[in-house]
C-alpha cells in the first residue's frame, strides 16, 4: 500500500471521493464531497489542507483522511466540529483497520497531534486506534464527547406510539389534538428537489432566525451562503427535505432534515416564538417522524444534544467520541 499526501481536493476527484464513500461503512452526507468542499470553500481561511490517500497495490484508492491545520501542529477533520455532525475516516468497508495502519505509519514519526472529533460510537475507529496507535509508537485517547439521541422507527405510527411512555404518549397526542382543534386549516409540507429551492430556503432561513438570538447570530453572511449552497447539493441527490407547519398561510415551524442510508435526521430548526405555546416544533416532528414510517426508513437521528424534548419522542442515546492522536 501506498500513501499520498494531498493538499486541493481537486487532487482527489469528486468522482473518486464519491465512489469510495459509497462503498464504506457509513456514508453520512457530512463525508460527501460536496460538504466537505464547500465547508472548506467557507471556512477555511487560509488554513493548511491536507488528505491523506492510501492505495492498494493495484492503485486503487481504499482510504481517504481529510485533515486541516486547526492552529499549528494541531489537526482536525475537515468538515469542522461546529457544524458537522458525523465526521471520520473514510474507508473501504471492511478494510478500516489496513487504512488506519498505513495512516497511522506514516504519521508516526511526526510530532503533530490529531484531534478528531464527532466520531460515532459504531464507527470501527474507536477500537482500532487505541491498539494500532501502540503498535506505532502512538498516543491514543478515546473520550465521549457528546450524544446523539435516536428513535429506531417501527413499521406503523401506532406501533411507534405504543413504545413511549404513557406521559410522552398522551403529551404528543394531546398536542396535536390541541393544534387540530384550535388551528383550522393549519397544514405541513415539505420542499425536496432543486425546483423552488431559493424561495423554500429563504423561508426557512428567516424562520430561523426568528427563533431566537443566538441563531440569528450564528445564521451570519457566511453561514447562509454555506447553508444555502450544501442545500442545493443535496437537493440535487434527494437527500434533503425542508419541512413546514403553517398557521393561516404563516410558516411557524421548520425543519432542515438530511436522508441518508436508511436515516432521517433533524439537522436543523427553526420556529415563531410568539407561537410556542402551541409546541409547533413538537407537532412538525411527529409529522416528520410519521411520514418517515411510512416510507419505511429505519432510523430517526435527532443529531447532536441532548435537550429533554427528543427524548420524549422515544430516543436513545448514541455516544460521539473525540479520538487524539499523538506521537
Amino acid at each position: 500500500m501506498k500513501v499520498d499526501v494531498l493538499d486541493r481536493f481537486e487532487r482527489v476527484g469528486e468522482a473518486l471521493w464519491s465512489d469510495l464513500q459509497s462503498r464504506s461503512l457509513d456514508p453520512v452526507p457530512f463525508l460527501s464531497w460536496s460538504w466537505q468542499t464547500l465547508w472548506w470553500e467557507a471556512f477555511a481561511d487560509g488554513r493548511r489542507l491536507k488528505i491523506l490517500r492510501v492505495r492498494d497495490s493495484a492503485g486503487q484508492p481504499v482510504g481517504l483522511l481529510p485533515l486541516y491545520e486547526k492552529v499549528p501542529g494541531l489537526w482536525q477533520f475537515v468538515g469542522g466540529v461546529d457544524i458537522s455532525d458525523y465526521l471520520d475516516v473514510i474507508a473501504a468497508r471492511g478494510r478500516e483497520e489496513e487504512v488506519w495502519s498505513e495512516f497511522l505509519q506514516h504519521r508516526a514519526a511526526d510530532p503533530e497531534v490529531w484531534d478528531l472529533h464527532c466520531v460515532r460510537a459504531a464507527s470501527p475507529t474507536v477500537a482500532l486506534l487505541p491498539t494500532l496507535g501502540r503498535a506505532f509508537g502512538l498516543s491514543t485517547v478515546v473520550q465521549r464527547e457528546e450524544r446523539c439521541p435516536v428513535v429506531a422507527l417501527p413499521d406503523s405510527w401506532e406501533g411507534y406510539l405504543v413504545r413511549l411512555s404513557g406521559k410522552d404518549r398522551h403529551e404528543l397526542r394531546r398536542k396535536l389534538r390541541r393544534v387540530e382543534r384550535e388551528w383550522p386549516g393549519a397544514r405541513v409540507r415539505y420542499h425536496a428537489g432543486p425546483a423552488g429551492l431559493d424561495a423554500a430556503m429563504s423561508e426557512f432561513l428567516s424562520l430561523h432566525r426568528k427563533s431566537k438570538a443566538g441563531k440569528a447570530r450564528f445564521m451570519d453572511t457566511r453561514m447562509e451562503g454555506f447553508f444555502r449552497r450544501v442545500a442545493a447539493a443535496l437537493a440535487a441527490r434527494g437527500a434533503l427535505r425542508l419541512w413546514f407547519l403553517e398557521r393561516d398561510g404563516a410558516v411557524v415551524a421548520s425543519y432542515f432534515c438530511l436522508e441518508f442510508a436508511g436515516s432521517v435526521a433533524i439537522y436543523n430548526s427553526g420556529f415563531d416564538p410568539s407561537h410556542a405555546a402551541f409546541s409547533p416544533g413538537v407537532v412538525l416532528a411527529c409529522h416528520v417522524i410519521r411520514d418517515a414510517i411510512e416510507r419505511r426508513v429505519a432510523r430517526f437521528d435527532f443529531l447532536r444534544g441532548e435537550e429533554a424534548y427528543k427524548y420524549a419522542f422515544g430516543a436513545v442515546a448514541e455516544d460521539l467520541f473525540n479520538v487524539v492522536v499523538a506521537r
